[in-house]
C-alpha cells in the first residue's frame, strides 16, 4: 500500500481507503464488515471513513466493533455530521448544537475517544458558516477531532470557510470529500484548484460510479446490485456510458489489470488526491480494488483513456 499526505497536513492514510456508505450496518452483515475491515488493515489500509447518517448510526457501530482490538493510533478514523438522524427540528444542519451533540453520539458509536477527521457534510444555508467554524476549532481544541474538513461544498463555500477560519486564526479546514470518478469530473475546475492553494487534501468518494466502472452492468442490471436496488444510479446508467466502460474494459484487459483497477489508478494519477474511498461487500472485491494502488498509467494509456472519456 501507498501512503498521500492529507494536503499540507502531516498526516497520511492509504491512497486506498475503505468507506462504511450503502454497506456496513446495513447491506453487509456485522461479521463480514469485520472480516473485511480486517483485511483492509492487513493489507495496509489505515483510513475507514463513516458518517452518522450510514445506516442511521449502526455503519459507526459494527466499524466500532471491528476496530475495537486495533491500535486506535494505528488507524484513521472519520464521520461526519449535517444531515438529519431525527424527527428533532434540531437534529440537522450544521448548527452548534448539532455539531457538538452528533460528534459525542459518533464517538460513543464507535467506542472511540477522537475522530482523526470530521467532515460537514453538506453545506448548511441555514447556519452562518461563523457558527460552524467556531464548533469545529472548539472540537479541535477540545481533543474530539483532529483535522475538520467539508463534503460536497463548492469551491465558493470552502474558500469563505477558510477565509473566516483565516481572519480568526482558528484552525482551517484540512479536507474536502467530494465525489470524483471517470463519469462525474466537476471538481476538477475550481473544487480541485482552491483545495490545492490552500494545502487541504482530497479524499474522493464514488471513485468506481457506484459499481459503473467495475463492469458489472455491461450486460445488464442485475437485480440484487446496487443498481438494481437503489436510485443512485440513474443518472450515469445509460448506453452512452456502459459503451465506454466496455472499451475501457478492453484497453484495462491490454493492460493485464482489471477495469476498476484502471478507474482507481486514473484518479490517483493527480497527486492533489489523498486517497479514493472504496466499499466492499467481499474480501475478494476489497483485495481487487487494493492492489490498483500497485497501478502506473503511462502517458499513453491515459491518452486513450480520455479519448475513450470524451
Amino acid at each position: 500500500m501507498n501512503y498521500r499526505r492529507l494536503g499540507k497536513a502531516g498526516i497520511k492514510i492509504s491512497e486506498i481507503s475503505l468507506g462504511a456508505w450503502l454497506t456496513y450496518g446495513s447491506s453487509v452483515d456485522a461479521e463480514t464488515t469485520k472480516n473485511i475491515i480486517a483485511a483492509a488493515i492487513d493489507r495496509g489500509v489505515n483510513f475507514i471513513d463513516v458518517a452518522d447518517i450510514y445506516a442511521r448510526g449502526e455503519a459507526e457501530k459494527v466499524v466500532g466493533q471491528a476496530i475495537k482490538n486495533y491500535r486506535r493510533s494505528d488507524l484513521v478514523i472519520s464521520s461526519k455530521v449535517f444531515w438529519p438522524m431525527s424527527d428533532n427540528i434540531n437534529d440537522r444542519g450544521l448548527s452548534r448544537k448539532h455539531i457538538m451533540e452528533s460528534v459525542n453520539g459518533s464517538l460513543a458509536r464507535l467506542g472511540v475517544d477522537y475522530l482523526d477527521m470530521y467532515f460537514c457534510h453538506r453545506f448548511d444555508p441555514e447556519t452562518e458558516i461563523e457558527e460552524v467554524v467556531r464548533a469545529m476549532e472548539d472540537l479541535v481544541r477540545g481533543g474530539k477531532i483532529i483535522y475538520w474538513g467539508t463534503s460536497v461544498w463548492s469551491a465558493d463555500q470552502i474558500e469563505h470557510a477558510v477565509g473566516q477560519a483565516k481572519s480568526w486564526k482558528a484552525y482551517l479546514p484540512s479536507v474536502e470529500q467530494p465525489r470524483y470518478n471517470m463519469f462525474d469530473r466537476h471538481i476538477e475546475a475550481d473544487v480541485i484548484p482552491m483545495c490545492t492553494r490552500y494545502g487541504m487534501g482530497l479524499v474522493v468518494w464514488s471513485p468506481l460510479a457506484q459499481g459503473l466502472l467495475t463492469g458489472e452492468y455491461n450486460d445488464g442490471v442485475p437485480s440484487e446490485s446496487r443498481g438494481g436496488r437503489t436510485e443512485w444510479l440513474k443518472d450515469d446508467l445509460n448506453p452512452g456510458n456502459i459503451d465506454k466502460v466496455k472499451k475501457l474494459a478492453e484497453l484495462a484487459a491490454s493492460r493485464d489489470i482489471t477495469v476498476a483497477q484502471l478507474a482507481l489508478a486514473w484518479i490517483l494519477r493527480l497527486k492533489e488526491i489523498s486517497c479514493a474511498i472504496v466499499g466492499a461487500t467481499r474480501v475478494e472485491q476489497l483485495e481487487e480494488n487494493l492492489k490498483a494502488s500497485e497501478v502506473e498509467l503511462d502517458e499513453d494509456t491515459l491518452k486513450e483513456i480520455e479519448t475513450i472519456l470524451s
